[in-house]
């Protein structure tokens, strides 16, 4: 009678630990999926953006065009590099794959430096930045090259929050037990370069 009230006593202890550690898993992963889904749509946003000012590029190129069309050069690198930005891969598992990621970030850095040196030709037209139709591309397009800057912080601080939880333990053995699921964020990086400072020559 006494073992059967031990046994019973310690198979009521068993459970209670096994429900206990069951809310402890089901609301670890609960967690996770808000993260991981705050990451998401903050990458969301990103390309948001990112398309933009890819659907921006023709219509700036075009203007530029007509006052500056032996800058064939630049012309060619712009569209090249817009090109390549449509040729990645783009999906939700981007966030998950820092390769494809740093692909993105390359493509669309190489946008970047590509529509730099497009404003640099400008400044050799005078009459081109006067025109009202190119004012209106250029600040739009500064508008959206802002906005690239701050969708991008706020998916590197969501990215953060996510691999901050998913790498605390205990959660980082739950994360770890459901595989590519949970896998560490990539972070957007400053480009390659860019902590050196430009030489300004007059």
């Amino acid at each position: 009678m006494a073992k059967n009230k031990t046994l019973l006593g310690c198979l009521g202890v068993l459970v209670l630990l096994l429900v206990i550690i069951g809310f402890s898993v089901a609301g670890t992963y609960n967690s996770l999926v808000t993260l991981d889904q705050s990451v998401r749509s903050q990458w969301a946003q990103v390309e948001n953006v990112y398309q933009r000012r890819a659907d921006l590029v023709p219509n700036l190129v075009e203007t530029v065009k007509g006052a500056a069309a032996f800058e064939k050069d630049t012309f060619t690198a712009v569209t090249e590099a817009r090109a390549k930005v449509g040729q990645v891969k783009l999906d939700q598992s981007i966030v998950n794959n820092p390769e494809a990621f740093a692909k993105f970030q390359e493509a669309q850095d190489g946008l970047g430096s590509a529509l730099s040196r497009l404003m640099v030709v400008v400044e050799k037209y005078p009459e081109l930045k006067a025109t009202q139709n190119f004012r209106d591309l250029q600040v739009q397009l500064e508008g959206t090259e802002n906005r690239i800057t701050v969708e991008r912080q706020r998916f590197n601080e969501t990215a953060q929050a996510f691999n901050t939880k998913r790498n605390k333990f205990p959660t980082v053995l739950i994360a770890g037990f459901f595989g590519e699921k949970f896998k560490e964020k990539a972070y957007f990086k400053a480009q390659a370069g860019a902590e050196t400072a430009p030489k300004v020559q007059f």
